[in-house]
This record gives C-alpha cells, structure tokens and sequence, in this order.
C-alpha cells in the first residue's frame, strides 16, 4: 500500500517576512549633487544584497536613511535619528549597511547602537563584511573592525589638524567666520575698505576713551555694526579689538604667524589699545568717572555775583561733584543763600534748559542771521534742523565733547534761590548750525 503524505510534507514551510532598512553615509557633501553619487552606489550595492535574500524573507523598506556630508564620528546625524526613532517602533528588522564605518567610527558609539539593536530584536549585515552579531566570535570580529575604523577616523583627525597648522604658518587663510574688515576671494581674505573703517574707528575709540561701556553706546548711536548686522556689545568690541588678524597676523593655537592678508590696522595704534587694556577695568572706570569734565567751569555765578567753581569729595570710594562758591573757597564770610550746589543738578538743569532754548523760535532765528556771515548759502530750515539734531545726539557723546559744546554754547549761567538762568553765545550757535547744517547745504547744492 501506498504511504498518505502527511500535511506537512505537501505545504512548504511559511518563511517570515524580515523588513530590511538600507542606511548609508558620506562625510563630506563634495559630489552629492552629481545624478549617481556615493550614497546611491552604496544604497545599490545593499539593495542587490537584500534582494538575494529573498529567498530567507528579506523584504526591502522604501524609506531611505541617507546621511550626506556627516561625520560617523557622532550620532547626532538625521537620517540615523529617523531610523532609530524607526527601530524603537518596531518598523525595522534587520539593519543593512555597505560597510562598517558608514554607521559609526567611534566604538562606544556603536555599543550604544548595539545596545538599541539588540533591545528591539534587531540585526545588522555589511553587504562586504560577513559576519553574525549573534555569537561571541561575531562581536569579538565587530569590536576589532570598530577599533580599527576608530584609529582610521583619528588619523585622519590628526592629518588634518596637521594641514591646519602648517598652511596657518604659511600665513593661509583656512575657513571658518570671516572678521568685520574683510571679505574672502578666491579663498584668500582680501580688506573691505567700508568695514576696514569700522574696525579703525573702533580701535581709534577705545584707544581715546578708555571704556568699553561708553565705546559701545557711541557706536549703536552711530549705527555701527557687525559683520551679521547685529548693533556692537561689550563682548564683540573686546573680541575684535583682541583679533590679531587685524595685524595682517594669521594665529594658529596662540601662535602668531606672518599673514598672506593686508594689515587693517597699525602696529602704533594696536600697542595703544593694548597699553589701555593692560590697566585693570576698575582702575580704567575709576579713571573715567574722574576725568569727566565739568561743564560749567568758569560759566556758573551764584545768587550775590561770585564765581562758583568745581570741587568735589570722597566717600566709600564713590566721588561726589560740587560747585562751590569762591567766597566759601577763599573763607570770606559773606551771607550767601547758596554756597555750595550738586554738579549733576544743575548740570542736567542747564542742558535740559538749552535744549529747551534751541527749540524756541527766536532763538532760530537769530542762530541763522548770525550763521550767515560765514555760510550764506545756509537756510533758515537747514538751521533749525541742524539745531534739532543736536537734542537726540548728546546723550551719546563723550563727556568731553559735551562740555565742549557746553562752553561754546553757554555764555553765562546766574544762580538763584528760585533756579537758574542762562545766557547763550549767539557766535557760538551759528558755529554749531554750520558745523551740522553743513551737510544739508552741500546736499541741496549738489541736487541743485
């Protein structure tokens, strides 16, 4: 009699199906935008290897996971992100690269990969390196392929850090943010004359106030900025005025070399600010605080006629500013109700008073009849509106340039029990209106 076939025997046995992600990598992006680059010889060569596996269930995954122009050297690559996010929902079964390296040349790197692997039932084959993940042989052949891609990615690290520093003594320019006063041509640094200007004025600032603080909020008020466009801050004003590229000095780890690039700035000029800067920031604000001028030195009378003149005292460190009567100076005893006044009081109550008087209509006027002795051509709105840039200016400028101003202006302020009044030097702004109206005058006769 003939033997029945068990059921067994008739139907092939069911093969389970495998999803397979194909996930390759480039460190550089030279060439990616060729039609066939190396990414897709790679994703071909893994594509080939799963389809001969189709037989063990191998199915091929649509999504691709291709990282060009990262380093294997870190994990923090998108495309690897987005398959491990994969393998982490179950979406993935095996795991198919070209070679080892393409998916990490750091050894503690791929243990960590192992580790996500081996959570989620995950296995992965290099279509030109054979070998199993799931045997102690198969990690000891891993572990050795991974020390060995290691040591390639770190001499490459050091052939590279080597290039650097030698072309870095050669003077060469080699990549990375370009500094306020240049521009890059044919991957050489060649000097932007418009921002070369920027960088002096601000070495040339600092070398004559001393203070970072009072530098910076000169230059916001003069729209000076970056080379991002962003307005000055302590920190950028310190880091360009310390950059010895500005020398025509090319600085590789602290090391100073000849530059193939024209210097920016002088070598008189950059021992200047550096002689300021070797003064200690306490000291350098001490010293400005100090030097600040008195604005009304020889202009301020008090209630009985006397002069006032400046003084000042010291406590805990901190400088108060006076103006003291010369009666009080000189020890004559005499009945004055003011002898002695706060600087900044009546300072600010002088300027703000002169501000005041620019803005009246007389005043204006007399300003351009007294201006056009020298400046016939100026106009009566050219006046007022020299006159009115002045009001948003002064807080912005230099202490010394404002009692400059100050002197020009004020011919005398009397000091009373009711408050101060002050008298103005009609010469002194018509000089003003022709200092600042002159570039609107020279505008209209050149639209002329």
């Amino acid at each position: 009699m003939k033997r029945k076939a068990n059921a067994s025997e008739v139907m092939p046995a069911t093969v389970r199906k495998l999803r397979c992600a194909v996930y390759t990598r480039k460190s550089t992006e030279e060439g990616l935008d060729k039609e066939f680059n190396s990414l897709d010889a790679q994703r071909e060569s893994c594509e080939a290897y799963i389809a001969s596996q189709r037989a063990e269930g191998w199915v091929l995954l649509r999504d691709q996971y291709d990282d060009g122009g990262f380093s294997g050297g870190t994990l923090e690559r998108p495309a690897l992100r987005r398959l491990l996010a994969d393998i982490e929902a179950g979406r993935v079964d095996v795991v198919v690269i070209y070679k080892l390296d393409r998916l990490s040349r750091s050894l503690m790197d791929f243990a960590r990969l192992v580790e996500v692997f081996d959570a989620h039932n995950v296995t992965f084959v290099s279509v030109t390196q054979s070998f199993s993940t799931t045997t102690s042989m198969g990690r000891l052949t891993l572990n050795i392929l991974l020390s060995f891609a290691q040591f390639e990615r770190e001499v490459i690290g050091e052939r590279i850090r080597d290039k650097v520093a030698a072309s870095r003594a050669r003077g060469m320019w080699m990549g990375g943010h370009v500094s306020l006063g240049y521009d890059v041509r044919d991957r050489k640094l060649v000097v932007n004359d418009a921002e070369a200007a920027v960088v002096r004025r601000v070495f040339e600032g600092f070398a004559e106030v001393g203070s970072a603080t009072k530098l910076v909020q000169v230059l916001r008020a003069e729209g000076v900025t970056t080379k991002r466009g962003r307005p000055f801050t302590k920190g950028d004003l310190y880091k360009l005025i310390a950059n010895r590229i500005y020398l025509g000095e090319a600085v590789h780890k602290g090391t100073s070399h000849p530059g193939e690039h024209a210097a920016i700035v002088p070598q008189p000029l950059w021992d200047r600010v550096h002689a300021v800067l070797q003064v200690s920031p306490r000291v350098r604000a001490a010293r400005t605080r100090n030097q600040t001028p008195a604005l009304l030195r020889g202009l301020i009378f008090g209630p009985v006629g006397r002069a006032m003149s400046p003084a000042h005292s010291r406590s805990r460190q901190k400088q108060y500013r006076y103006y003291v009567s010369q009666a009080v100076l000189k020890g004559i005893k005499e009945d004055c109700p003011l002898r002695r006044i706060p600087a900044a009081e009546i300072e600010t109550a002088v300027v703000d008073q002169v501000r005041a008087l620019l803005r009246q209509p007389e005043v204006v006027v007399g300003t351009w009849r007294a201006a056009r002795a020298d400046a016939g051509d100026l106009t009566e709105a050219e006046t007022r509106a020299a006159l009115e840039r002045l009001d948003p200016l002064w807080d912005e400028l230099f202490p010394a340039e404002q009692a400059r101003i100050v002197q020009s202006l004020v011919e005398r302020v009397d000091i009373g029990v009711d408050g101060a009044t002050v008298r103005l030097r009609m010469d002194g702004l018509a000089g003003l209106a022709r200092d600042l109206g002159g570039i609107g005058a020279e505008s209209r006769r050149a639209a002329a």
